[in-house]
């Protein structure tokens, strides 16, 4: 079973950047989208930006960080990445990465999906501060 593991947290000003990455390891081989989300203090987790494994590599962003989050991989190594620029004190969150591991595509609708069971693999985790 694949396993994720985040790193690249930390605290920044406002306007500053920050990228974020997600060193997969194990079996890969049923994983068609991954994933990255966060939770804010007394929020509920929300997904942040989507990308798809195969060929097209289509990337799905959330309103709040379009235009200033890019999602990407690296297949050769393994690794998930986000990069944040134009940071905001409301970025600020515990943010993962998460895997389906169903052979299952995504779209834009699963931007929707913040649950365990369609997101069976989880990091755990790295913390993102962005102060005013």
């Amino acid at each position: 079973q694949a396993r994720l593991r985040e790193s690249g947290g930390g605290s920044v000003q406002a306007g500053g950047s920050l990228r974020l990455s997600c060193a997969a390891s194990g079996s890969m081989y049923s994983i068609y989208c991954m994933g990255w989300f966060r939770r804010a203090a007394g929020k509920e987790r929300e997904a942040v930006a989507l990308i798809n494994t195969d060929s097209h590599g289509s990337t799905f962003y959330a309103d709040s960080v379009k235009g200033r989050f890019t999602i990407s991989r690296d297949d050769s190594e393994n690794i998930l990445y986000l990069q944040m620029d134009s940071l905001k004190p409301e970025d600020t969150a515990m943010y993962y990465c998460a895997a389906n591991v169903g052979y299952r595509l995504c779209s834009l609708s699963t931007l929707a999906r913040t649950d365990n069971t369609f997101w069976g693999i989880w990091g755990q985790g790295t913390q993102v501060t962005v102060s005013s």
